[in-house]
């Protein structure tokens, strides 16, 4: 392929690049539904019809849940991470196909190489999403060219979402999906952040929204102008004073042109029926821990759900023999 087109125009950006002047931008690369769009490719009659992957694809059998849905399937209601028989009732008329690993990381792997042919840092953070630091006058532009480089390439579609910080730009992907552009940068943060609630903010979960509200916190207004020294006092001298900047619009960490390495190692499976004897548990507690580490994990977390196929509240750390 040639350069990026006319009217977007680049410069070489430095091997870590951060957003912190005029001109200097981080990106965030979203694909669209990725496992269902993988599907679709290699299936295209499916195009236009409710799509779930997960499990062997069987949402006959127990105890299988929703990888992913097309957003067909999710106008019925169908959710990740939802059991298959449960999709199945929201949607009945849907495809329900099995998870394919391979297939996701042979595209995952097109798309990384189709966004590292332009002169940009990018910095991989799973199968389906990746930040791009580049210096453009036009950042729109450029990631119209993005997107249409990566749909020609791969036939896969994506948001994109810009701003002047990694936290900023995959915020505004949120607003930009699916397959659309968003900006928001320090000036607009609050003006669109601010009274919404701090769980928007990526990185702050329910736990911590928790602790956040007995200190009078709910907002991200309220967050971003919160003192820092009670913050500091309540979470940590390092946590405290990071929600706050995160309730600012984040840090301008750099946009680092590393190798996937993947934070954390997980294989599970699910079983039809209980497993009774503790035996047997052992034995499969150790082959999935043996496969979940990889050569740079020294230890491995394990947990083992009940029956009831809800919380898994037994969990250990395991490590080397």
């Amino acid at each position: 392929m040639g350069p990026p087109a006319v009217g977007t125009p680049l410069t070489p950006p430095r091997q870590g690049s951060r957003a912190s002047g005029d001109g200097d931008w981080v990106l965030h690369v979203d694909l669209d539904q990725f496992l269902a769009a993988v599907e679709v490719l290699r299936r295209p009659e499916l195009a236009g019809r409710p799509v779930v992957v997960g499990g062997d694809g069987d949402p006959s059998r127990p105890r299988q849940v929703v990888a992913t849905a097309s957003y067909e399937a999710r106008a019925f209601g169908v959710r990740s991470g939802m059991p298959l028989r449960l999709a199945a009732r929201k949607c009945p008329d849907a495809v329900f196909l099995p998870s394919d690993r391979p297939a996701y990381e042979a595209a995952s792997a097109r798309v990384m190489a189709t966004l590292r042919s332009f002169p940009v840092v990018v910095e991989e953070w799973g199968w389906d999403e990746a930040f791009v630091g580049a210096s453009s006058r036009q950042p729109e532009d450029l990631a119209r060219v993005l997107q249409a480089r990566v749909l020609a390439e791969t036939g896969l579609s994506c948001a994109v979402g810009i701003g002047e910080t990694k936290l900023q730009a995959k915020t505004a992907t949120g607003f930009a999906k699916p397959g659309g552009v968003a900006r928001l940068t320090r000036r607009t943060w609050i003006e669109t952040m601010g009274d919404r609630p701090v769980t928007a903010i990526w990185g702050i979960g329910q736990r911590t929204a928790a602790r956040l509200h007995d200190c009078g916190v709910t907002t991200v207004v309220e967050l971003a102008m919160a003192d820092h020294h009670e913050l500091a006092r309540r979470f940590g001298p390092r946590t405290g004073p990071y929600l706050r900047v995160l309730g600012l619009g984040g840090d301008d960490s750099p946009v680092l042109d590393e190798p996937h390495v993947p934070r954390s190692r997980s294989r599970e499976v699910t079983f039809e029926h209980d497993l009774t004897r503790r035996a047997e548990i052992d034995e499969h507690v150790a082959r999935l821990a043996t496969e979940a580490r990889g050569p740079v994990c020294s230890s491995a977390g394990g947990r083992i759900c009940p029956a009831a196929f809800g919380r898994c509240p037994l969990s250990e750390r395991l490590h080397p023999s």
